[in-house]
């Protein structure tokens, strides 16, 4: 199955949950999209898509500017994987696809 849809997740960030909604389309192994959460909205930049798996950057403008790299596995309808935050390490993101 596809990589590709729209999920509810939750990043368990150094500021508590941070919830978001997740678009991801794919074409090849390219995937792009946005994530849209209450800092407002990021385009996912530079992703890669390997079967199951994806991987992209987004750039993190509020509350500071921060690149964000995203790993993510899709298993059916759950997304689980780490958005990595410069100094602050690695988090973790889950997500459940909507649609």
């Amino acid at each position: 199955m596809s990589v590709a849809g729209v999920y509810e997740c939750v990043t368990k960030s150094p500021m508590g949950d941070q919830n978001s909604v997740l678009t991801l389309n794919v074409d090849g192994d390219t995937v792009t999209g946005t994530n849209a959460g209450a800092q407002g909205s990021m385009e996912v930049e530079e992703g890669k898509v390997d079967g199951n798996s994806a991987s992209w950057v987004m750039n993190m403008t509020v509350p500071m500017p921060m690149k964000l790299e995203a790993n993510v596995t899709v298993d059916g309808d759950d997304l689980t994987g780490t958005v990595k935050a410069g100094a602050f390490g690695e988090m973790a993101m889950t997500g459940t696809r909507q649609s």
